[in-house]
């Protein structure tokens, strides 16, 4: 019987996180939970044990503290005696007006959406890359595919996040371990409750799913969740400037 997964889900009381360590819990995966909220995280864990968690630890910290994330790393890993697989799941949506009005706002932004979370890939990394196994999973956005007015402090820190994570993978090609940059599109979760939803949102189940299937394959790249997403950028990305700025994406 093969061993159970250890798994580090950060940012585990969001939508999406708590999809995929749904489904790590019904295969009996060990696993360690950080986020902020102790009551939701203490939520999760009792979930993740009644669907069949071998075991769901929680861990309560303030990620945007960025000098405790070497300890939150060598801490998860010695609860699960190392960790195969790491989700950083992270993150905020911001008011791009507010982001526009104040650039302390956006600085908020940037630092939660990118580097908190390049932090963190790499504390993960120089610990992956000297056992030589483990995947870094980190959730991005196809608003990181091109600066459009509606979001581009959002989604200058999810294009940020995903070229950091680039050279993470050039950089560690070889060594036994993956990076894999997850770039959903619309997806219906309590952040984007406010948003008029279409034919083109998909479920956190959904992207989930996707999620964990590039996992058990060992994908070392990029994907977008659904797939429908990377023609839909393609497109976007293709768009002359001098007419692109004429929209009002």
């Amino acid at each position: 019987m093969a061993e159970a997964a250890r798994v580090l889900v950060i940012g585990a009381t969001s939508a999406i996180a708590q999809a995929v360590a749904r489904t790590y819990a019904r295969r009996g995966a060990r696993l360690v939970l950080v986020g902020r909220d102790a009551s939701k995280l203490e939520a999760v864990r009792a979930d993740l044990v009644a669907r069949g968690a071998a075991q769901a630890d929680v861990k309560v910290t303030d990620l945007s503290r960025m000098e405790a994330h070497p300890d939150l790393v060598d801490a998860a890993a010695a609860a699960l005696g190392g960790i195969d697989v790491a989700l950083v799941a992270h993150g905020v949506l911001p008011d791009q007006a507010r982001s526009q009005a104040s650039f302390e706002d956006a600085r908020r932004t940037l630092d939660v959406n990118f580097t908190s979370a390049a932090s963190l890939a790499h504390e993960l990394a120089n610990r992956f890359e000297t056992a030589r196994h483990g995947t870094i999973a980190v959730i991005g956005s196809v608003a990181g595919d091109r600066g459009r007015q509606s979001n581009y402090v959002y989604g200058a820190a999810k294009g940020a996040l995903a070229i950091y994570l680039q050279g993470l993978r050039h950089r560690l090609h070889g060594t036994g371990v993956k990076v894999l940059t997850i770039k959903p599109g619309f997806v219906d979760t309590p952040m984007t409750a406010a948003f008029p939803k279409g034919p083109l949102w998909a479920t956190p189940e959904k992207v989930a799913r996707g999620i964990v299937r590039a996992i058990d394959r060992g994908t070392s790249g990029e994907i977008y969740v659904p797939g429908f997403w990377r023609v839909i950028m393609a497109i976007i990305r293709a768009v002359p400037e001098r007419l692109f700025v004429r929209t009002k994406l």
